[in-house]
Formats: C-alpha cells, structure tokens, sequence
C-alpha cells in the first residue's frame, strides 16, 4: 500500500519554511504539501472570515484527498477542523504540540490563562516583531537544542506588514477562542500526537486527555522537547510520521 501524500501544516507567526529541518529527514520521493496559512506568506488564501471554519475551507483548493495531514500548534486546530468537516480530505492525523482548546476554562486547566493570552494579543498590536520573538523564545524554552530551535524559528519568522497584520491578528483570536474538545468524537480518522515533555506552551498534559478523548488516538512524546520537536528531533518526528504513514 502506498503512503498517503503528507500534509504540513504550520503555527502562527511562522512561515511554511519552519517545516524545513523534518523535510530534509523525510523520503523525498514522498509528496509533501507545505500550505500557508492565511497572512502568513503572499501566496496564502484570504478568507473573508476570521474564524477557523474560515481559514480550514481557504486551504481546501489546494489540498490534496487522502492526506495525512501534520498540524503543529496553530496547524493543529486546523487539520482537526478539516478532518472533522472535510473528512474525504483526510485520511489520517498526526498533531505536533497540540491541544483542543489553548486557554483555560473552568474544567480545563492544561493551557494559557486568559490573562497571559489577552496580554500576548495586545502586545502583538503594539509591538509586533517583538513579540513575535518572545513567542519563539516561548516555543524553545524547555527543549535540550534551545538554542538551536531559537535559531531555527527565528528564521522562519513571518514578516510583519500594513497587508498581514490583521490576519496574523486573526490568528491569534483563533487560538484563543476555538475549542474542539466537544468535537473530537466526531474525528474517526486515525490521530497520532506528538508532543514535547517540556513544552512551555502548551502542558502535555492536553495532549494526552485528547488522545484519551479521539476514537483512535494515540500519544507519543519527546523527552527533554519543547513545543517544536519537528525541530530538535526531526529524524525521531521523520520516523515516527513514516511509520504512522505506513502503518
């Protein structure tokens, strides 16, 4: 049986290029589709919605069927949506640094608080490129390469424009406002997570009651990882994806 073509789907602030490291460990004869995110790189899709419904359907065009699709952080909530409400597009889900559901709520406390991420939002409309940085200094914190997924991220880096300010903004409010948790029963589809045990970010702890909570998912996690092991272990995450791809 052949592998399904492979579907990356990158986090905020962030261009597709943030793939690179885990692309170079992977089969390059294996079809691999690196999306933009709306705002995120001039040849992203512009959904007149600012809405994760929105921004799922603007990548439809240019997917493929029968994917497995790979999302990471932001990525994630995007490839959940498009397996949960576009399932021919989907044949299987791997999710890096994921959760259901970024911020605290009364009976889900593994997450961002409401004040840290109010606070980063307003931060980003007053000083975007800095708080883009501490962002990644926030995504690196934790991992045992630090300084190297620093470098790595911090090259990858969206530039911010008068043209994709308002939609990285967007971005944002999608990662503070959506929670699937009450959706996840819809995904059949197969769901592996990945996650860094010390991502800073985003607990592991909301990765493995997610896991608990999907039909068929499973959780694996990176020793001494922050919130991006594609990064610092892109042979483990290459390997890991090959096999789940085969499996």
């Amino acid at each position: 049986m052949s592998r399904p073509p492979l579907v990356l789907l990158h986090g905020w602030g962030l261009t597709p290029s943030v793939w690179q490291p885990l692309r170079a460990q992977l089969d390059p004869t294996w079809p691999c589709f690196t999306p933009a995110l709306p705002g995120h790189a001039d040849t992203a899709p512009t959904p007149e919605d600012a809405t994760l419904a929105a921004w799922t359907d603007a990548l439809i065009a240019d997917l493929p069927d029968g994917a497995l699709v790979c999302g990471w952080s932001l990525g994630a909530l995007v490839a959940l949506d498009l397996a949960r409400r576009h399932p021919a597009k989907v044949e299987r889900i791997a999710l890096i640094g994921a959760s259901p559901c970024f911020v605290q709520r009364p009976d889900w406390p593994s997450a961002l608080s409401a004040e840290v991420v109010d606070g980063f939002c307003a931060d980003f409309a007053a000083e975007p490129d800095k708080t883009q940085r501490r962002f990644v200094a926030l995504q690196a914190l934790g991992d045992a390469a630090r300084r190297e997924v620093t470098r790595q991220l911090n090259t990858a880096l969206v530039t911010v424009t008068a043209e994709n300010t308002a939609r990285l903004a967007d971005g944002l409010a999608i990662l503070s406002q959506t929670d699937l948790r009450g959706s996840l029963t819809e995904i059949s589809c197969p769901v592996r997570l990945f996650h860094g045990t010390n991502d800073a970010l985003m607990p592991a702890e909301a990765a493995r009651v997610m896991a608990e909570s999907l039909p068929d998912g499973r959780y694996s996690e990176f020793a001494d990882a922050g919130h991006a092991p594609f990064v610092s272990r892109a042979t483990d995450c290459a390997c890991l994806l090959d096999s789940f791809a085969n499996d």
